[in-house]
This record gives C-alpha cells, structure tokens and sequence, in this order.
C-alpha cells in the first residue's frame, strides 16, 4: 500500500499536497471509506459522540471533510459477520482508506479478526491514511504507554507493514500531548527505530521509501 501516517490528520497544506501525490488525482475525483473501529477500544475516546464526530467530519481531524467524491464506512467489527462478496470488491475499488485513532491494539485485533490486514498487501495502489493509532497499527511495535487494551491472547504486536516506530502527538513543555522528554523515554523501550512527531507531521512510504512531511516538529530516533 501508500501510506500516509499522521498525527493529526491532514492537517497542513504539505500533508493535503502529499495526499494528493499519493492519490496520483484531485481528492474531489477520489473515493474514500473510513475506519473508525480503533475509537470504540480507547476508553476517552468512543464509543458515542467521538466516533460520530470522526464519520461526518467533524471531529477536528482533517480527514473525511477534505471534499472527497465519496466517502463510505468500514466498521471492521461487523465484517467477520458478512460475506466478504459483500465488502472486499469495496475495499480493493476504493482510492483510500481513512483510518481513525483510539486504541491502536483493538484496532489491530479487528483488522486481523476482519480479514483485513491479509487483504492489505494486495491493495498495491490503495492509499492508508492514518490518524494516531491509525498509524501506529502499522508498525511493528507501540511500547506499553500506548496499551489500554489487549486482545484475547495478550499479543501486544502490531502490523509492521513499516519498520519503525511512531510517537504521536508531540508538543511543546506544558502543552496537551507527548512531550519530548515523555517520547525519549517511551523510544527507550522500543527496540528498533522510532518517530516522535507532532500534529503537523506526516510520514509517507512508497514502496519502502520513507519521507517525512511536516510544517512542526518531529524527531527520528535509529535504532
């Protein structure tokens, strides 16, 4: 897949501009589905008024209000309960795919569960565009800070479609989010290498190449 994991969203003119170069068209000639399993498992975030908020865009999160030409819902949750004739043709006819925040390990378990983390390596011209945990899914691994919940088994592993780590939300001394000695200390306990970044900053992955897209702050710890 291309990627585009943020922090916050699309939430600059540099993060909008490498959507679009991802996308290879105008957002308005682009179809869209959201995902926002990963909301219900966090425990300040949803079930009720946030996962609302996040499907009509209106959460704050630049994401589903970005003028797309449609835009759908893939509640990960109901799909091991349907046919996949009934959502896989969706899916792989789909430009991108919006995939909300929240707890990164619930989302995890309901993309496997779902069938849709074996469907991703197909989707060779799909764009994933996640918000937080949206994109922490896809790393190999989250440190324990980020663990609210665990699945069943008490597997605390993640997707690792990428092979680095993210910290989101990184913001100045005294402001709400990860401050940047809280990210030194988190990547202390990650064994590869790791992103701290703030609500202006993006990462892009094309085919295994990895560039950073920001108007913030962000910082890159190797391994």
């Amino acid at each position: 897949m291309k990627l585009l994991l943020t922090s916050g969203g699309v939430t600059n003119t540099s993060i909008r501009d490498a959507l679009v170069d991802l996308l290879g068209k105008p957002i308005a000639d682009s179809s869209a589905l959201c995902i926002p399993t990963g909301m219900y498992g966090h425990p300040s975030v949803g079930p009720g008024t946030r996962a609302w908020q996040f499907i009509s865009g209106n959460s704050g999160n630049p994401m589903v209000d970005l003028g797309w030409k449609s835009v759908g819902v893939l509640e990960l949750t109901a799909l091991p309960s349907i046919d996949e004739e009934r959502w896989v043709p969706l899916v792989r006819e789909t430009d991108v795919l919006l995939v909300a925040g929240g707890d990164v390990l619930y989302l995890c378990y309901w993309m496997r569960q779902s069938g849709l983390a074996d469907l991703l390596p197909s989707l060779s011209e799909t764009v994933w565009v996640g918000l937080s945990a949206g994109s922490m899914v896809m790393t190999p691994e989250v440190g324990e800070d980020f663990i609210q919940w665990r699945p069943p088994t008490g597997d605390d592993s993640t997707l690792g479609i990428v092979d680095f780590s993210i910290c989101p939300h990184l913001a100045q001394d005294g402001m709400p989010g990860n401050s940047m000695a809280e990210a030194e200390q988190w990547v202390a306990g990650i064994s590869g290498p790791a992103y701290a970044m703030d609500d202006e900053t993006a990462i892009k992955v094309v085919d295994g190449t990895v560039e950073v897209v920001s108007e913030g702050h962000w910082k890159h710890f190797p391994a």
